[in-house]
């Protein structure tokens, strides 16, 4: 894998194939794209999910048992979602073009940036907590969020080589070492009776407490803007998902748990000093060690947030990647400073993401395999150019709202009291039906191609 190469060639390709589809010259193998992927799917906001499960009254045994529950519909989702970025070497928002049609491509692009950017701008905030659980910063939380939003994008700059190289030589190995640390020494400190403790919570809404977070922390929607980079291969995307979502949703929100139930703290911005110093115990200098992980680790995972949102901006208008990242930047900034307010901002975000964008990509999933077994050429066999497509496709459309609606609401965004079960299932789960039946109705738009189905080799108009 040569990075170097890489890192040159994206520097003169300032575009970064967010209009084209990526050729298989500069496809990763498994290696780089698993520790991209543990650096989205991991970081602070998996174990401080724990530190949450604790303070809502789930015992270890719930934890586990619902944390696997959603796991496997995880990777029911994760799986094909990522595996067609592959297949494809197109973003989430080309792939929504022929989808969706010219308008309908530009909403699914609006939301996959805004959603994107409300990431960025929580990651910001929870590194300022970070932060300041390490030391008495006297900057007012939100201001101190904007600062870092601001400081967080410098790897954007330099194109997808500059995500990868940060996530793979330097926030994944940090990431696990220190997780790796702190598991093993909770779990040395947490008796077997924690699995006798009795329930105080209900299976039902614990499954849905556990999986709002963890499907929110993993079901991004945008899969394909990442897996596009990886080698067509089914092995080569299984195997790094798997890896980085059992260190990730099982490792990592264990830790928080068992962190809380020894201490008694629950509060997220003195979770995130204390973390890290119990890992490092007394050493001189924890403060300034803990300080660098926060910071490796959460500007880890805002390379991908923005990475993302740079992707679905580049849908709607071709424009320079240096200033639409200042641009996105100062967005971000914004999401940052309003994120700071809300105590139940990281529920809400994780809510959101897994509810909506998600619903796209299982509409692109139902298509891809129609064409499988019709034996034709895939939707995403070229990239089509806006004029060739109709307005609006509305069995899509009308699909990925519905969708997204019935996961927004049951997952008690809009009202509390009307949380209930898996909310992202209940979201795909409405999607695939309505999308599937609405279909028949409505045809893909009839778009010449050419002789070939291969699509990483199909440029676009």
């Amino acid at each position: 894998m040569d990075l170097h190469h890489n890192a040159l060639s994206d520097a003169i390709n300032t575009d970064d194939h967010t209009t084209e589809v990526v050729p298989l010259s500069e496809r990763r193998g498994p290696v780089t794209l698993g520790l991209l992927w543990i650096t989205m799917v991991t970081g602070f906001p998996s174990v401080l999910a724990g530190f949450a499960w604790y303070q809502y009254g789930l015992t270890l045994s719930q934890v586990l048992l619902c944390s696997v529950i959603s796991l496997v519909i995880l990777m029911a989702y994760c799986i094909p979602a990522c595996h067609i970025g592959t297949v494809s070497g197109q973003t989430y928002a080309l792939m929504s073009r022929m989808l969706f049609g010219r308008l309908g491509s530009l909403f699914v692009s609006i939301n996959v940036s805004w959603i994107s950017l409300a990431w960025y701008g929580l990651a910001a905030v929870l590194l300022a907590n970070g932060l300041k659980g390490c030391f008495a910063i006297p900057i007012d939380t939100a201001w101190l969020s904007v600062i870092l939003a601001i400081v967080m994008s410098v790897n954007n700059l330099f194109g997808f080589s500059g995500v990868a190289n940060f996530a793979g030589y330097l926030a994944a190995p940090v990431l696990i070492g220190w997780i790796g640390l702190t598991f093993f020494k909770a779990a040395a400190a947490t008796p077997a009776s924690v699995f006798s403790v009795p329930e105080t919570v209900g299976f039902s809404h614990s499954l849905s407490i556990v999986s709002i977070l963890i499907i929110g922390n993993c079901a991004w929607g945008n899969e394909a803007d990442y897996w596009r980079y990886a080698k067509p291969k089914l092995l080569y995307t299984i195997a790094p998902l798997v890896v980085s979502v059992a260190i990730g949703q099982i490792i990592f929100p264990v830790t928080g748990w068992m962190l809380a139930r020894e201490t008694g703290v629950t509060d997220f911005e003195a979770a995130s000093g204390l973390a890290t110093r119990y890992a490092f115990g007394g050493m001189e200098g924890v403060a300034i060690l803990a300080a660098l992980v926060l910071v490796v680790t959460y500007w880890g995972l805002n390379d991908a947030n923005l990475y993302a949102s740079i992707n679905g901006v580049a849908n709607l208008k071709k424009f320079s990647r240096k200033k639409l990242t200042l641009f996105l930047t100062a967005l971000g900034a914004l999401a940052a400073a309003l994120l700071a307010k809300d105590p139940k901002s990281l529920e809400t975000v994780c809510a959101v993401s897994s509810n909506v964008l998600p619903c796209a990509t299982v509409i692109a999933c139902v298509e891809w395999f129609a064409a499988i077994r019709s034996k034709k050429a895939p939707f995403f066999a070229k990239v089509p150019s806006f004029a060739e497509l109709p307005a609006v496709r509305w069995s899509a459309l009308v699909s990925f709202i519905v969708g997204g609606a019935v996961g927004i609401v049951t997952a008690g965004i809009i009202n509390e009291q009307w949380q209930f079960g898996v909310s992202s299932l209940q979201a795909w789960v409405t999607t695939l039906i309505v999308y599937s039946i609405l279909r028949n109705f409505e045809k893909l738009p009839d778009v010449e191609i050419g002789n070939t189905t291969d699509s990483v080799l199909v440029k676009a108009p």
